[in-house]
């Protein structure tokens, strides 16, 4: 069974940096593309970033040029680094792992991350 960890969230102000954290156990993970979404109350949940196990990365535009995403396909984790954090990047943060042979779509818990004075 497929679980997902995150670690990382938290209090930042405008402008900072947060770096999370995706532990993945129970899985073939070579076939899995990994990534972080994010989603705020009474709103979808949106994608922030994903990457393939060859390490090709995809960001949302909101997001290009701030935040980072990576894997270490030896440890079965993905990170998100966020810089020049601002207000509206507030949400609950989720990794996700989905496995393109199967298509299935696994969620970890989430992470509250808060960018505020």
């Amino acid at each position: 069974q497929v679980q997902l960890v995150e670690s990382g969230g938290g209090l930042v102000q405008p402008g900072g940096s947060l770096r999370l954290s995706c532990v993945a156990s129970g899985g073939r993970f070579s076939l899995h593309v990994m990534g972080w979404y994010r989603q705020v109350p009474g709103k979808e949940r949106e994608l922030v970033a994903t990457i393939t196990s060859g390490g090709t990365a995809n960001y949302a535009d909101s997001v290009l040029g701030r935040f980072t995403i990576s894997r270490d396909n030896a440890k079965n984790t993905v990170a998100l680094q966020m810089n020049s954090l601002k207000p509206e990047d507030t949400a609950v943060y989720f990794c996700s792992s989905h496995n393109v042979v199967t298509m299935n779509l696994y969620w970890g818990q989430g992470t509250q991350v808060t960018v505020s004075t």
